[in-house]
């Protein structure tokens, strides 16, 4: 009997084994990592080596210099008490590499410039599934850097630099052909592009704060059909600009206080199927400038105390701009052409000063955006010191009775008589 129950008990032991050995590793109990000044093991690079798939590394405050940190597993790495990776300004200080990585509440710290390479903070290279939480990034060249990678989450981190020249700075956050990436909740200043996007697709920006950074708060090229809502990107370079892109969609988010000779709120080169809704344009040297734009559709935003609210180039086609509040603007539109096809519907101007005898809330007599002054002003800039002259309101008040320079189609024949969107959008 006694050989029997050994023997039996033998089987169970041996089957437990092979059944350990089958399992995936995501059956598995989670094992936890610990990495400590003082531990058994004491760098992150020993934790990962030790690790399993499936495992969680918890990382203790301190502070850790160690060569470029490779992550070809997937594991979670979490900080406890804000530990400090240190690259020393001589390299990359994390490179992720595998699927489904999570990396929580570490602090990166010191990443030289580099005039060869893009070094980052944290790289994740050809993976999918990456989560990027609630870290903070400082004196980074680039802070993170994702390349080719798919449905990747960067959310609640903090990226400061310290860039004084765009040659020798990063960007913030910077995305290189990806796709399904969520971007949220994130704080980056003092960097050449806040978030840069190149060959980006069905991604989402929201509630990100992009400030005080060299050339603009967020850069995107040829990246289609990605979404911005409820960002704020104020006192940069410029404030966003999209070049080279299909279907964009941003909504309700602040371009503020963008101020310089070449500064925009928002700039829209060569791109098709925009839709700008209940955006705030406030403080911007130009508001919203469209270059080579085709089907445009700006509804229900707020241009407030800009230089330039609305740019609009002649190669502007098909754009439809309705329901806005042009409020304290020194120009509320101008344009470099004679003829647009662009349809101004149902905005409220704080320079229009007609009637409304029909008390349908909008003015009977069409108001004329583009003053004479604009247009001068568009041909020959050093006449912008003559604005405030009484000889420029002799101009403006002559146009507006016996229209002669100013596009005739650039009219809106239906001006509201109160602003759209009270209380909305005031500079902060």
């Amino acid at each position: 009997m006694r050989r029997a129950a050994d023997r039996r008990r033998g089987r169970i032991a041996l089957g437990a084994l092979l059944l350990s050995v089958a399992l995936p590793a995501s059956a598995r109990a989670q094992r936890t990592v610990v990495v400590s000044p003082n531990g058994s093991v004491r760098t992150l690079t020993d934790a990962v080596r030790l690790a399993s798939p499936g495992d969680r590394i918890v990382v203790k405050g301190g502070v850790y210099r160690e060569p470029t940190i490779v992550v070809a597993k997937r594991v979670s790495i979490v900080g406890d008490g804000d530990p400090v990776l240190d690259g020393q300004g001589e390299h990359e200080i994390m490179t992720v590499t595998a699927d489904s990585v999570t990396v929580r509440g570490l602090v990166f710290r010191n990443v030289g410039s580099s005039y060869r390479e893009d070094r980052a903070a944290l790289r994740v290279q050809e993976a999918n599934g990456c989560t990027i939480d609630g870290n903070r990034f400082e004196r980074a060249f680039f802070g993170i850097y994702l390349a080719r990678v798919s449905g990747c989450r960067v959310t609640h981190n903090t990226i400061v630099g310290q860039s004084t020249t765009e040659a020798a700075s990063g960007n913030g956050i910077h995305l290189w052909t990806a796709d399904h990436v969520y971007i949220a909740d994130n704080a980056i200043s003092g960097h050449r592009d806040g978030i840069y996007f190149e060959f980006v697709h069905f991604s989402d920006v929201e509630r990100n704060l992009s400030e005080r950074n060299l050339r603009y708060g967020l850069h995107f090229m040829f990246s289609d059909q990605c979404r911005y809502r409820e960002n704020v990107f104020r006192r940069n370079g410029s404030g966003v600009a999209v070049m080279y892109t299909r279907q964009v969609e941003m909504t309700g988010n602040r371009m503020e206080q963008n101020w310089g000779a070449a500064a925009y709120g928002l700039l829209l080169k060569e791109i098709a199927d925009v839709r700008l809704d209940h955006n705030t344009f406030a403080g911007n040297s130009t508001g919203l400038m469209a270059d080579g734009t085709t089907r445009l559709t700006v509804t229900g935003n707020r241009f407030a105390d800009n230089g330039w609210a609305l740019k609009l180039d002649a190669n502007t086609q098909t754009g439809r701009v309705a329901g806005n509040d042009f409020i304290g603007n020194t120009f509320d539109v101008a344009t470099n052409g004679s003829s647009t096809d662009t349809v101004l519907d149902g905005n409220y101007w704080d320079a229009y000063h007609g009637y409304d005898l029909t008390r349908d809330g909008y003015g009977d007599v069409p108001f004329r955006p583009v003053r004479l002054f604009s247009v001068l002003v568009e041909r020959n800039s050093p006449a912008l010191i003559l604005l405030r002259s009484t000889f420029v309101a002799l101009l403006d008040a002559a146009e507006r009775v016996i229209p002669a320079l100013t596009p005739d189609a650039l009219a809106d024949t239906r001006p509201a008589m109160r602003p759209l969107h009270a209380g909305h959008g005031a500079v902060r």
